[in-house]
């Protein structure tokens, strides 16, 4: 049912995106996460990889949006994070095997984390920020990735860790946004949300 103000659907069914969200009063009204192919086309840079998931997952969603009428008039919010090292990219972790391999690599060195934000207004214009963040972690002991893996903290996560969670102690030096790093940079998604008149502080008069 619409209310007179304009509605936000997040195209993603992450937890942490939706909470970074939240943490600055905005709430969707829906979540729609679109079920696309996440691999990387051969050659493809990490930057790049990033910018074209998250124009697919708007695209995605915003044509499935449009056949309903109760929302067709909807700002939608996707986004895609990626993590490098180098030209090499880091995917979500969905095995042990996996996670111990991105965090071997990790270990004591310096990495990227790119997340591109798409945003669809409701005249379908889509504007796109790429925003980047350097990381550097400590080097790990065996007895830290061990416990780390245990943990079970870095299942799903890109690059095979949650810097919100335990992760957070291994960073040494980050250069740019914490948040773009947890999954979505609030400054430039704020940014882009009121340039496009958004009412990005509506929700805060209620606090």
């Amino acid at each position: 049912m619409k209310t007179g103000q304009p509605e936000l659907i997040l195209a993603s069914g992450s937890p942490r995106r939706l909470a970074l969200l939240e943490q600055v009063g905005l709430v969707p009204a829906r979540l729609c996460p679109a079920e696309i192919d996440e691999t990387p086309r051969k050659g493809e840079l990490p930057r790049a990889l990033a910018n074209r998931l998250a124009r697919i997952k708007a695209e995605t969603v915003y044509r499935n949006v449009t056949r309903d009428k109760t929302i067709d008039d909807a700002y939608i919010l996707a986004a895609d994070t990626v993590v490098s090292v180098g030209r090499r990219i880091l995917g979500k972790a969905e095995l042990l095997d996996e996670a111990a391999s991105n965090l071997a690599l990790l270990s004591g060195r310096s990495h990227r984390v790119y997340t591109a934000v798409v945003l669809v207004t409701p005249d379908a214009k889509f504007r796109t920020r790429i925003v980047e963040t350097r990381v550097r972690f400590k080097r790990l002991s065996r007895e830290e990735v061990d416990s780390y893996l245990a943990s079970g903290e870095w299942r799903g996560k890109a690059g095979g860790y949650a810097i919100q969670g335990i992760a957070g102690a291994f960073v040494i030096k980050l250069i740019g946004s914490y948040t773009n790093v947890v999954g979505l940079p609030l400054y430039e998604t704020l940014q882009m949300l009121e340039g496009e008149k958004f009412p990005i502080t509506f929700n805060w008069l209620k606090g």
